[in-house]
This record gives structure tokens, C-alpha cells and sequence, in this order.
């Protein structure tokens, strides 16, 4: 009895944590490391096939900054009866402490149907905020950018604010959500 009492608290601990995140069990065996955590996730269809699919976030500790989280946005797509993780990427979600005297510049992860965005904010008295929008491409059968915003304000003067929007092709080609680099991807 006594070795029952704690694999029964381990599996009821880990299942509710699923239950809490509302993720399919598929999605949490591809998360190997009991460290990693969801930031953020979404119940939507992404691929247009009128069936729901994940988007979301993981957090695990970064190993070269103590303070710093790495984040990685996955997407999980139902295909062959169960989900399968399809695109990743490293570099969109920025870490924690990457927002500078305002924190964690994590803003939200927002989607709909065939489309997805993820918005950050920081700075100090000099406030930033960005926001990255994807839309599903048939064609391509990927997500690909198709408008970036980004700009600036000073907290003494909010209302003076520096706003650019850039969208494709005149600013940047296609780009994938597995090739994006929020540092490089303007059109050179």
C-alpha cells in the first residue's frame, strides 16, 4: 500500500495538470522534461479542415541565463486520429527577462480560425511592443507572416506613439513560422 500511495499522487498530479491546461495526453508525451511548463495555448483549427487543433508555448529553464526561460511555440495539428506536433520555432517568443525594466515582455498568444499572433510589450520609460501575425497557406500547407507591427512610445508622452507596419510581399517574401527570426526578417 504504501508504494500505491505515491504513484497514485504522481499520476493525479500529473493528470491534473492536463485537465488544468485542457491539452490532449498526445501533446504532453512530446514533452519530455517534467520541468517544462505551457505558457500559453489555443483550441483552434489552424489548417482549415474544420477540426481543432493546439497552438501553444512551452517554458523550460534556460541553461545559460539562472533568471531566463526558453519558449518555444509549437503546433499540433489532428492528422491520422491523433495530434501531431507539425512547426516550432525557437525564436518568436521572446524570454523573460527580455523586456527590460517592465519584465516579462510575454504579451498574449491570440488565434482563430487559420490564423495565429503573438504580441510582446516591455521597455521602461521607453515602452516597445510588437505584434507578429501568421496565416495558414494551403498552398504552402504551412503558416507564413503576413504582418508585423511594431513600435514605441515614451511613458512621459504615451500618446506620441511610433507605430510601422510591415506586411508581404513589399517588405518581406514568405516567410514560415519554422523560419521566422523576429531579429531578421525584413526583406534585405
Amino acid at each position: 500500500m504504501k508504494k500505491i500511495i505515491p504513484i497514485m499522487l504522481a499520476l493525479i498530479s500529473i493528470n491534473t495538470f492536463a485537465n488544468t491546461n485542457n491539452l490532449p495526453s498526445e501533446i504532453y508525451k512530446n514533452i519530455s522534461n517534467d520541468e517544462i511548463e505551457i505558457l500559453s495555448y489555443k483550441k483552434v483549427d489552424l489548417n482549415n479542415d474544420n477540426i481543432p487543433d493546439y497552438i501553444f508555448i512551452e517554458e523550460k529553464p534556460s541553461r545559460q541565463e539562472a533568471n531566463s526561460l526558453d519558449r518555444i511555440l509549437k503546433i499540433a495539428i489532428f492528422k491520422n486520429n491523433k495530434f501531431e506536433i507539425v512547426k516550432q520555432n525557437n525564436k518568436i517568443i521572446y524570454c523573460s527577462t527580455c523586456g527590460g525594466a517592465f519584465g516579462d515582455p510575454f504579451e498574449s498568444l491570440e488565434a482563430k480560425k487559420n490564423s495565429f499572433t503573438v504580441k510582446h510589450y516591455g521597455g521602461s520609460n521607453d515602452r516597445w511592443f510588437n505584434e507578429y501575425r501568421f496565416n495558414y497557406s494551403r498552398i504552402d500547407n504551412t503558416w507564413q507572416l503576413v504582418m508585423v507591427k511594431e513600435g514605441s512610445f515614451n511613458t512621459s508622452s504615451p500618446h506620441k506613439i511610433k507605430q510601422k507596419i510591415y506586411i508581404p510581399p513589399k517588405d518581406f517574401g514568405k516567410i514560415d513560422i519554422q523560419d521566422f527570426d523576429p531579429d531578421n526578417y525584413m526583406k534585405k
